[in-house]
């Protein structure tokens, strides 16, 4: 397993290139050929074989693609940390907003560049990652910061059956845990005539008789139990 540069500031840093993109991976390894402390071990056009190379060469650190055939970035970098730990893994992108970026910070990614970043951010980038830091631009650490702290999206509405409303399939979610007319206006703090008025409205549209059909038709549509009491 290799070290890290954080203790040999001046060492070589063994890299690999994934991107599936010819003349973007042969133009990354072009570049990095002419920076200073950079080696190039290998280049993969795949996350398949980034990953295999990664096995066979054991290099510092991978510029990994995000959108690549059969194994994409995230998948890819989430292999290599599990097996390779003392591999860190930079994902590259043709655009910061890169939806595909979070997937592969997830996945154990410590930096990312775009795909037109200069000799000296790819240096910088490599160098913080190889001494423990996360090589993440202040707009990219802006984002996680929303994304962490955003309120979660809406639940999706529940469509219900015969136009129950929310109120009656909560009604008929109680019915079928046996509860009383009387229980169920305890438990929903309401009347019972307003109970009774639900269930009427209930019959009505679903075109039930009794109480035990009623059960029935709640666990047929999964009104019963804690889905049916979760509808408000």
């Amino acid at each position: 397993m290799t070290g890290t540069a954080g203790e040999d500031p001046g060492r070589t840093v063994r890299v690999v290139v994934a991107d599936d993109q010819a003349v973007v991976r042969e133009g990354i390894v072009m570049l990095l050929g002419l920076l200073p402390g950079i080696h190039v071990v290998g280049a993969a056009k795949d996350g398949e074989e980034a990953v295999r190379l990664v096995a066979e060469h054991a290099p510092d650190v991978v510029l990994m693609d995000l959108r690549m055939p059969h194994c994409d970035g995230a998948e890819a970098t989430r292999r290599i940390r599990r097996d390779h730990p003392g591999t860190q893994v930079v994902v590259l992108t043709t655009y910061a907003d890169d939806d595909s970026l979070f997937p592969a910070l997830r996945a154990g990614a410590r930096g990312y560049l775009t795909k037109d970043a200069g000799g000296e951010d790819i240096v910088r980038t490599i160098r913080s990652v190889m001494a423990g830091h996360a090589g993440l631009s202040p707009q990219v650490q802006r984002r996680l910061l929303e994304q962490i702290t955003s309120p979660p999206p809406p639940a999706p509405v529940r469509e219900l059956p015969d136009g129950l409303t929310p109120r009656e399939a909560e009604v008929l979610g109680l019915v079928a845990e046996g509860l009383s007319n009387h229980e169920i206006a305890q438990r929903l703090h309401i009347g019972r005539a307003t109970v009774k008025t639900h269930i009427n409205n209930i019959f009505a549209k679903a075109g039930l008789r009794d109480r035990a059909q009623a059960v029935r038709y709640a666990y047929r549509h999964g009104l019963a139990g804690p889905l049916g009491t979760a509808v408000t």
